[in-house]
């Protein structure tokens, strides 16, 4: 375990397993752990932790304490947390033990196409307070699917092992981007207050004339004020509006740009200043590409 930057990371799943108690792996570059036979005090451990390798952690925990934004959520069977390679995540900081992690290094999958495509399942750069939550029958298929390559680990290791276990782990990622497009669906009340809440802070951004000082809103700006990531941004603003969230945030600035041009005689430099234009140009463009008028063209219709 080498500290980095303040931060602890971890290069091998050899070092994993050493750390936390547990025997050595019996695959180098992918291991399967019940969290019940992981040996640690929590007061001993860092506070912060990177890896190697991805993580895919079952933790019921969460149950009764899921946590979206300001909102908590009422399923009650556990989740799933989902870490990348070199991302940072809080140390275990609670004595239970319950749960298990999947751990793969990135290694193991070269010469397959997951290799490649494991970077288009965005749910591995949500944070903690955005895991998956499963319902009790998504649960049954996850642990299954679980059970297939703890199984697959523990009997001999032969030819057609990797092949086994990676269609598995592609089994697994699938389901659970079936899943988080449920949960999309299931708390959509929850995410209209989020998108309520997102309008008032580049209502606000503009009101303020932020974006003389900051520039223009930009999607990891309202991540951050709404406590998400902002994939998962991303992928409630489509399955809201439709739009992504920079898209939003386009569509945002040419109402504005509008308002300002329909009811001031700021130039269209000075509007563009105003909404956090670097360049005068640049406004012009996307306000055309957006209303097939220049801001000049849209000022004449109210002449």
């Amino acid at each position: 375990m080498k500290e980095v930057n303040s931060m602890y990371k971890f290069d091998s799943l050899t070092e994993f397993h050493r750390v936390f108690g547990l025997a050595k792996p019996l695959h180098p570059l992918i291991s399967f752990i019940d969290i019940a036979d992981m040996k640690y005090n929590v007061g001993e451990l860092p506070a912060l932790i990177v890896m190697d390798f991805y993580k895919i952690a079952y933790k019921p925990g969460l149950c009764g304490n899921a946590k979206y934004g300001q909102n908590y959520y009422d399923f009650g069977e556990g989740g799933l947390v989902f870490t990348s390679p070199n991302q940072v995540f809080e140390s275990p900081n609670s004595t239970s033990k319950s749960g298990c992690l999947l751990l793969v290094h990135p290694d193991f999958l070269l010469s397959y196409v997951l290799a490649k495509n494991i970077s288009h399942y965005g749910f591995f750069s949500y944070a903690v307070n955005e895991a998956l939550h499963l319902s009790d029958p998504e649960r049954t298929t996850i642990m299954s699917v679980f059970k297939i390559i703890s199984e697959e680990l523990s009997s001999r290791i032969d030819d057609f092992s990797q092949d086994v276990i990676v269609s598995q782990v592609e089994l697994l990622l699938n389901y659970c981007n079936r899943f988080y497009k449920r949960q999309f669906i299931t708390r959509k009340a929850a995410h209209v207050d989020v998108l309520q809440k997102l309008e008032s802070i580049l209502n606000d951004y503009f009101k303020n004339e932020q974006s003389l000082k900051q520039g223009l809103p930009t999607v990891q700006f309202l991540s951050e004020q709404l406590n998400i990531s902002a994939s998962y941004l991303g992928d409630m603003m489509r399955s809201l509006t439709g739009q992504n969230a920079q898209q939003h945030i386009h569509h945002k600035l040419i109402e504005k740009a509008k308002e300002i041009l329909s009811t001031s005689n700021l130039t269209i430099a000075e509007v563009a200043y105003q909404l956090g234009f670097e360049h005068p140009q640049s406004f012009s463009r996307l306000f055309k590409s957006k209303t097939n008028l220049s801001p000049l063209e849209f000022r004449h219709l109210f002449n």
